[in-house]
């Protein structure tokens, strides 16, 4: 911490988050946990995102429920109604002063409200202006779906991604992937805008699709239908190109099974005691494994469902990669999760603490940190207006 009670890697840089629910509001957060002073700008109703997700029992006051726990801590909220002049006039100030804002509102809501990029930038050249939208914004390239509304479920489905999950029905990933990564490749797109601002003294505009981010990480969707015109299939919880890779039932839960390679397979025999399959042809190079895949699959089934998790883990001991299949319970029990602070205890207006993920990027000399809960509806306005000297004082 610096002598100004500054902090992080992002020490000094100013934020308006103006997005609401996960994508745009958990960029915002990645970098309000390096350090930067995220000021969230919401309506007066709110962020959509501050009842999703549940209260406690206990809580008496409902300031706001998981989700919003979860992706704006760090932040400092002020309520503008930008609608009307006042508030209108009072984002440009921000802006004015800013180096950051994000918006995931629909293509040309902005535009509308006399706020767009280039009226922002005209006054400030060197703000970085990012926008998540499920399909992107035609500043970059009109696609025929800019004007949907998406969803994490819609940018899974057209992002292709949820074609290749699941056993015969497509299903899509249990954790909102189509939000979560958009706002990581924002965060990232931001930093990379933020230091060509710092070197030219011009900022720029930040365009993420939701749908081109999941695309762009079926990698085997691409290979396969450009390389060989297969449009790849549902592979359930086992891996079509390496062979054992997947997850498989044990006594108490599930497993990871990781041995495609034959060191890892030869310490996998060793585990299952069955020395005698290092030597059938059927087995003895990858792509034998990969031909024979349903009986090895049988096979290393079989042993695990004879064993715990934890038994399953003591023999193996790190001699090829496996892992249990973890639940909300292991999250919050397991030492690993301890060790590298990534289970943080923080406030909760109105009722007990509770528990939020830690920072996952660790760097050695400006560390991140979760410096304070998420703030109630519209908690910081008069000092940041009277930061802004917007305060009538």
């Amino acid at each position: 911490m610096t002598s100004d009670g500054t902090w992080g890697a992002l020490a000094g840089v100013r934020v308006l988050d103006l997005s609401q629910a996960l994508s745009g509001p958990l960029c915002a957060q990645l970098l309000a946990d390096h350090g930067a002073d995220v000021i969230k700008v919401e309506p007066p109703s709110g962020d959509m995102g501050r009842q999703i997700g549940g209260h406690r029992d206990t809580d008496t006051e409902h300031a706001f429920g998981a989700l919003f726990a979860n992706c704006n801590r760090n932040k400092r909220s002020i309520v503008l109604d930008l609608k009307s002049d006042q508030g209108k006039a009072t984002l440009l100030a921000l802006a004015d002063r800013a180096d950051i804002l994000i918006e995931n509102f629909r293509a040309g809501v902005m535009d509308r409200l006399g706020l767009s990029y280039e009226v922002l930038s005209v006054r400030n050249p060197r703000l970085v202006y990012a926008a998540i939208r499920g399909f992107g914004d035609p500043r970059s390239g009109k696609s025929p779906y800019v004007d949907r509304p998406a969803f994490d479920l819609v940018a899974q489905a057209m992002g292709g991604i949820v074609s290749t999950t699941g056993a015969e029905t497509p299903v899509p990933i249990g954790a909102p992937w189509g939000d979560s990564v958009p706002a990581i490749m924002t965060a990232y797109g931001i930093v990379l805008a933020l230091l060509t601002a710092r070197t030219t003294g011009k900022g720029q505009f930040v365009d993420v699709s939701m749908v081109d981010v999941i695309a762009s990480l079926c990698h085997e969707q691409y290979q396969a239908y450009s390389i060989k015109n297969i449009v790849p299939t549902p592979q359930g919880s086992r891996n079509r190109h390496l062979v054992p890779f997947g997850i498989f039932k044990a006594a108490d839960g599930w497993v990871a099974v990781c041995a495609p390679h034959r060191a890892q397979w030869t310490e996998l025999c060793r585990v299952m005691q069955r020395s005698d399959l290092l030597d059938d042809v059927r087995f003895a190079t990858d792509d034998a494994r990969r031909a024979n895949a349903v009986e090895i699959e049988a096979m290393i089934e079989a042993f695990t469902t004879l064993h715990t998790r934890k038994q399953l883990d003591n023999m193996i001991d790190g001699s090829f990669p496996f892992g249990p299949v973890f639940d909300a319970h292991d999250l919050m029990t397991d030492p690993h999760f301890a060790a590298r602070d990534m289970r943080i205890s923080i406030e909760q207006p109105g009722a007990e603490p509770v528990i939020v993920p830690g920072v996952p990027v660790k760097l050695s000399q400006t560390p991140g940190r979760v410096a304070r809960r998420a703030p109630r509806l519209g908690e910081h306005t008069q000092a940041i207006l009277a930061e802004l000297r917007l305060d009538g004082k």
